[in-house]
């Protein structure tokens, strides 16, 4: 044991963020290493995750995942090789998913690990397009937005982790018609030409109410929400009759400090018969298998493609959430915590 490190370090929130969260709200800390206890194992950390929904969780609030709480480390998916086991089923060398990242070297709960093979994908992908972020996608799309053949479909934030796929799955699905909405020209010109998107816009570039009906005039049938506002508020303006929309995201409101001005156009939905609903991605686990052989598959044969933004060093760990907040990443934004 005198080879394992003696500390880890951690991010841990020190204040609760007003807004736009700053670097001053989290400390990077050392907590002292022991050898794991019986029934846990010490991962070293390979890659963790920062995601947009953790900005909810630096409020102090009651929802469906927990605060973080000051002063404590924060947490997240990361995956990792074991160093140490104490628990039967685990070995030294072996890979797992879990959640304790934003820290170097994890102490965790074997029953909450789960072994992964870098052999059948790269690790990294455990995290996005094969992991939570992935299944997000399909389930959202499929399940919650009930998609069908020929359906039109309009995804916002469509460069990013979740919205990449969702635009793809749409396609291979046999979408009619499958737009999205990026903030710079390039995102635009990845989603079209890389992506296989039939039309992109730059909501950055003017009314994204003009753009969208412009991308799509014969309406759509499902949006897919990751932004909320007045994409919503569009969106919902060119739904067709029993159109659907689902609510995974509102990135638009998450550091506001005051109520949005949109969506405006609430009223739509009884003369359109529209159905809107959030989702969590933790209630269609039952979907996993499904969606792992179908993603797999997709995936090995080139049909589905996927970017990754990595940032180096585990110090650089909230300069990448602000990045994901500001839309600095294309695809899933992953730290690699160790240099």
């Amino acid at each position: 044991m005198s080879t394992l490190p003696a500390v880890s370090r951690a991010w841990h929130l020190v204040a609760r963020p007003h807004g736009w969260p700053k670097t001053e709200d989290f400390a990077l800390r050392e907590t002292p290493l022991d050898a794991p206890a019986e029934g846990r194992i010490l991962v070293k950390n390979l890659h963790f995750s920062v995601d947009p929904y953790m900005r909810g969780r630096m409020n102090d609030v009651k929802s469906y995942t927990p605060p973080f709480q000051l002063d404590q480390p924060m947490d997240g998916g990361a995956v990792g090789v074991v160093v140490a086991s104490n628990a039967e089923g685990f070995a030294e060398g072996d890979h797992v998913l879990h959640g304790l990242g934003w820290r170097d070297y994890a102490d965790v709960p074997a029953k909450h690990a789960k072994k992964v093979d870098p052999d059948v994908a790269p690790l990294s992908t455990y995290l996005g397009v094969l992991g939570m972020t992935g299944l997000t996608a399909y389930s959202g799309l499929l399940e919650v937005a009930s998609f069908k053949e020929g359906d039109a479909v309009f995804v916002s934030g469509a460069a990013g982790a979740v919205g990449s796929q969702v635009g793809q799955i749409a396609r291979l699905k046999g979408a009619s018609r499958v737009i999205g909405s990026a903030g710079s020209d390039d995102k635009v010109k990845l989603l079209v030409e890389e992506y296989g998107f039939d039309a992109a816009f730059n909501y950055k570039n003017g009314s994204v109410a003009e753009q969208l009906k412009a991308a799509a005039p014969d309406g759509i049938d499902v949006y897919f929400d990751n932004v909320g506002g007045d994409h919503l508020e569009a969106a919902i303006s060119r739904l067709n009759v029993h159109g659907r929309i689902t609510v995974c995201g509102l990135i638009s409101q998450y550091n506001a400090t005051e109520p949005p001005a949109a969506p405006r156009n609430l009223a739509m939905l009884i003369g359109k018969r529209l159905r809107m609903q959030g989702m969590l991605v933790m209630d269609h686990q039952d979907m996993a298998p499904q969606f792992i052989q179908e993603t797999a598959g997709w995936i090995a044969s080139g049909e589905l493609k996927y970017r990754e933004t990595f940032v180096e060093g585990i110090e650089n760990g909230v300069d990448a959430f602000l990045g994901v907040l500001r839309g600095d990443n294309t695809g899933k934004m992953i730290v690699n915590p160790v240099k």
